[in-house]
Order: C-alpha cells, then structure tokens, then sequence
C-alpha cells in the first residue's frame, strides 16, 4: 500500500484500475463519430480562429450586467421524451434565435443536443441554465445585476448560419439590453 493511501484510507488504490489508459470523454471524436454515422459526408469540422480578441472587463463584476445565453429547448410535450436521460430528440430542435423573462421560471430541456447520455447528469437544469445561479449572485453582490431577458442559439451544426444570422442578432439582443459580461452555456 503506497504512503498517501494509509494515510488516506478513502483513496481508491485499486490495483484493477488502468490508470495509463486514458480516462477522459472524448467529445471531438464523439462528435465526429457521430456525424459520419448519421449519414454526413464527412466528419465535423470545428469552427476555430487564430486570433480571438480579448477584451477586458470595462468595470468589476460587481457591478456589470450579465447576459445568459443558452442552447437549451424550450419544453414542448407534443415534441416527445425530453426529460433527463432522454434519447437524442432531433424533433425538439428549434431554430431560430429566441428570447424570454429572466425574472420567471421556466422548463427548458436539452433533448435536442447530442452529447454523451452515459456520463452526463442533466437533472439539475442549473447545470445547463444556471439562471438561478444568477439572480443568486446578484443577490449576493456578487455580479451587479441579471440582464432582463435570457437569449437562446439554436444547435443547428452549421457555421455559417451561426456566424452570419445567429451571432449577430445575439450580439444586438444583448447591447439592446444592456448586458456588460455574456455567460454562454451549452451541453
């Protein structure tokens, strides 16, 4: 037995465990899996750029307007399962920019997105869709208010569009409402 595992018996010294093999999830490949499966005629290419400007905050945290922006559905009963756990729903899709109440509740899902059902937990929405975090925050001083109005993308897989008609109005909801710092969630 090594040193740190008599010293801390909770620690997992397993001698099954393979610890030179790799242990990560690797969404890259998943995805580009994932693609070619479903019948596109090439694997996916990540969008990537080779200078990403960085623009400091203009004022504290404290006191700046944050944005949330999110991937996630909204709950539509006639589109199928998309509770927790659910199977990839392509019909729950949406694909248009929308934008709701930041100061109500509301059930939204992620159905919709492929990602890895086996290891990811979504039954706490504040995993995907932390506005609650948020007015938490706020509260507690911490950032200096929540934007009134969430703004959702869809995950529509195509660059482009996301580039040329889904950034662009995201941008312009988010200075119409005064947002100073933009926290952009997906699955």
């Amino acid at each position: 037995m090594s040193d740190q595992a008599e010293r801390n018996p909770n620690l997992d010294a397993s001698p099954d465990v393979d610890m030179t093999r790799s242990t990560y999830v690797g969404y890259m490949e998943k995805t580009r899996e994932y693609y070619l499966e479903a019948g596109y005629g090439n694997p996916y290419r990540w969008a990537h750029f080779a200078d990403v400007p960085f623009t400091p905050l203009a004022k504290p945290l404290a006191e700046s307007r944050v944005g949330l922006i999110t991937t996630a559905a909204q709950f539509d009963p006639s589109k199928g399962d998309q509770g927790p756990g659910a199977a990839y729903n392509t019909g729950a899709k949406f694909h248009a920019v929308y934008s709701l109440s930041a100061d109500e509740r509301h059930d939204l899902r992620v159905s919709h997105v492929a990602y890895d059902r086996r290891h990811e937990r979504v039954e706490d929405m504040n995993s995907y869709f932390p506005l609650q975090r948020l007015h938490e925050a706020a509260a507690a001083g911490r950032i200096g208010s929540v934007a009134s109005r969430f703004h959702a993308v869809p995950t529509l897989r195509s660059q482009r569009k996301i580039i040329e008609r889904d950034a662009p109005e995201i941008l312009a909801l988010l200075r119409e409402d005064g947002v100073d710092v933009a926290v952009l969630t997906a699955v």
